[in-house]
């Protein structure tokens, strides 16, 4: 091949001839590993929309774009076999470009694989615990991976470097002040890393829960190395620190299971009669659409001078159902007590201007009779 590109250039000064043969032959390379790669790859494609699965789909979706720059560089590499110029430039651009693009491609792998076995796990069902837990594993270890991808990658094309290489030889003969800096300088990055693995393993948090965090109520929407995205009901985004969760208390109501207790406090007048209420409710909520038939119940839970507690025990499938069930509830109950029962409403008592007194002076009076006993009985015989 070089042959027939000498003598198509022949008249040429040597120097050029050399270059203009390299970037030919480096062209030829490129362009018939390009062909060969979109004829492979179309053959992948029809092989993977004819299976049923969607794994194969997303990998070769992912691997498409490196694979291809790494069939660019096989070629460029068979035509330097042929090519003394372009031998010499490959020998000091393959330590960049090898690094890079295995790197590329482990990512793309990685990527391939994460987002496979999210679609695995879907989180739209009603108990979705088990699936949230697999999500947020993924998600952390991916990016950790991720991190030592890059770090390994980077560090491989750095060491191709003489003068690089140099440095780190320098640096190991002062190992003592190296590891001092090298840690001082390295250690919110490192504390993230193992946050980020206490997170994996211990699992606090999961990907969806519901959490309350310094009074505010909302969801986990991301989970990273060194911050977690809670996403309050008003559509705001809190970025919290990743070892808050480690380090601080915060309420989680979905750690165990995705269903949820709730319950909605009414405040009525002390002499209320309960039993109408208690069967609207049970009328009510058993025929509620975001009810989950686990639990209801009305209680008395509390009773003063002034007001009388009544808690509204219910369930829902999750935190966000539950939230609109005890705001229908509480909507509706009140909506009713005030047309069906006004009576029962809270109301503030107020004793006229003298009942006061009055009242007073007849407790009086009345501990005085107590006190000089019973009056006698009229003799009969009289």
């Amino acid at each position: 091949m070089t042959r027939l590109i000498e003598r198509q250039i022949h008249g040429v000064p040597d120097w050029a001839a050399q270059v203009l043969v390299a970037l030919i032959a480096a062209a030829l390379g490129a362009l018939l590993a390009m062909v060969l790669h979109a004829v492979l790859f179309r053959i992948l494609t029809r092989i993977s929309k004819a299976s049923r699965s969607e794994t194969d789909d997303i990998l070769v979706h992912r691997l498409a774009r490196p694979t291809r720059w790494a069939f660019v560089a096989m070629g460029m590499v068979l035509a330097a076999r042929q090519t003394p110029a372009l031998s010499d430039f490959w020998d000091h651009v393959s330590g960049f470009v090898m690094p890079l693009l295995i790197g590329w491609i482990a990512l793309a792998i990685l990527h391939s694989f994460v987002e496979a076995m999210s679609l695995r796990a879907d989180i739209t069902v009603e108990d979705n615990r088990n699936a949230r837990r697999r999500r947020t594993r993924l998600a952390i270890l991916s990016r950790i991976a991720s991190f030592l991808i890059i770090f390994l990658t980077v560090s491989l094309m750095l060491f191709s470097i003489p003068g690089v290489m140099k440095i780190g030889a320098t640096l190991m003969a002062s190992a003592g002040l190296a590891a001092l800096a090298v840690g001082a300088a390295a250690q919110p990055a490192l504390k993230a890393l193992i946050a980020g693995f206490q997170m994996a393993l211990t699992e606090p948090i999961s990907i969806d829960d519901v959490v309350v965090l310094d009074g505010e109520w909302g969801r986990i929407e991301d989970i990273r190395t060194t911050y977690v995205v809670v996403r309050v009901w008003d559509d705001r985004r809190l970025v919290v620190p990743t070892t808050r969760f480690l380090e601080d208390t915060f309420a989680n109501w979905t750690k165990s299971t995705s269903q949820l207790l709730g319950f909605v406090m009414i405040y009525l007048d002390p002499a209320t009669d309960i039993a109408p209420i208690r069967e609207e409710y049970t009328r009510v909520i058993t025929g509620h659409r975001l009810w989950d038939k686990r639990a209801q119940i009305l209680q008395v839970t509390d009773h003063s001078a002034q007001a009388m507690e009544v808690r509204l025990l219910l369930s829902a499938k999750d935190g966000g159902t539950l939230f609109d069930l005890r705001c229908e509830i509480r909507e509706h109950m009140l909506d009713w007590i005030a047309r069906n029962q006004p009576q029962a409403l809270v109301r503030q008592r107020q004793l006229p201007v003298g009942a006061l007194e009055l009242a007073a002076a007849s407790e009086t009076v009345r501990v005085l009779g107590d006190l000089a006993g019973p009056s006698p009985k009229p003799d009969a015989a009289s």
